[in-house]
């Protein structure tokens, strides 16, 4: 393992003093923004969403806000807006929340949809438009959100362009018993999120964003993450499949999972393990699945065993 996956891997360890038992959560964020995605964390409130975010802003040591998404908040609350300074007779702009490195949404679908919709410029671009002038986020720029689940009191959908910005959807879920205990004394005794130490910066983080961008994948490895694309689009019980933004999404997530496990090409192993987590939230099942109860996930389960997967040797 070299220096940088090391370096990636302590703040997996860091995170992991203030979330107890959710190591995988933890890692496919990790591999998230490595990727320089978007993450959308969708869980029952209280299972430790806004902890697993404060922590990794800890850890990863960037700038960052962090703003309650509730049904009065404007636009110009994230986006940022001009104001007129009478002694210099001139407009200045007043930034927003998202001017940061990693900008913390909490409960993103119970602010109105005018308000959703003022990401998505920023998540896509990494730049705000204000009264005709545009404003560059700082680099890396990170979104990090928590969502109540759809159907909770107070909460509207987001729409698919929204979602379809987010790298990854993850759900927390509930502890196991023995871990909840441990939640239990550490919180007793301890903030938890204090014992979290800064491990990386923004330049560092760049570094390593630019080197998952740069490992190897194969053609059978692009065939093979576009057969299983293609497949969602042409499932029965699928109504809307994954886009090609989706398609961009899964390669870098994969190549990300290969640089945290050491490896400098992407081997079928990474797509399988992140497919999922960056399809489940792009697709949109039929009445038909609905109605019989199938999930999106399990139909996206159904898929990748139904694809055939290439064997890719090491490359020397």
């Amino acid at each position: 393992m070299d220096t940088n996956t090391t370096l990636a891997y302590k703040v997996i360890q860091e995170v992991q003093k203030a979330v107890i038992g959710k190591d995988k959560c933890i890692e496919k964020i990790m591999m998230a923004i490595l990727s320089n995605g978007h993450i959308l964390l969708e869980d029952v409130p209280g299972v430790g969403k806004t902890t697993m975010a404060l922590a990794f802003a800890k850890a990863l040591n960037l700038k960052e806000n962090r703003l309650t998404f509730t049904p009065d908040v404007l636009p110009a609350d994230l986006t940022g807006f001009t104001m007129y300074r009478k002694e210099t007779n001139e407009f200045y702009y007043q930034p927003g929340a998202v001017m940061c490195n990693l900008f913390l949404g909490d409960e993103i679908n119970r602010t109105s949809p005018k308000t959703q919709s003022a990401l998505l410029e920023v998540m896509e671009e990494g730049q705000v438009s204000v009264d005709g002038a545009t404003h560059p986020v700082p680099k890396p720029f990170i979104v990090m959100a928590t969502q109540n689940p759809a159907g909770s009191a107070g909460t509207q959908l987001l729409p698919q362009s929204q979602m379809d910005r987010f790298s990854i959807c993850l759900q927390i879920g509930y502890p196991e018993q023995n871990e909840e205990i441990s939640i239990l004394k550490g919180r007793l005794a301890e903030n938890t999120i204090e014992t979290v130490q800064p491990v990386l910066n923004a330049r560092q983080l760049i570094q390593l964003q630019k080197e998952c961008q740069n490992i190897f994948i194969h053609d059978i490895i692009y065939e093979y993450i576009v057969a299983l694309i293609h497949a969602t689009r042409n499932h029965h019980l699928i109504e809307l499949g994954v886009s090609p933004r989706g398609t961009l999404a899964l390669t870098r997530m994969a190549q990300a999972r290969a640089f945290l496990h050491g490896f400098h090409y992407v081997r079928p192993e990474d797509v399988h393990s992140v497919f999922c987590d960056v399809c489940t939230h792009r697709i949109l099942i039929s009445s038909k699945a609905r109605i019989s109860k199938v999930s999106a996930y399990s139909i996206l389960k159904e898929i990748l065993a139904a694809t055939p997967s290439p064997s890719v040797r090491s490359r020397h």
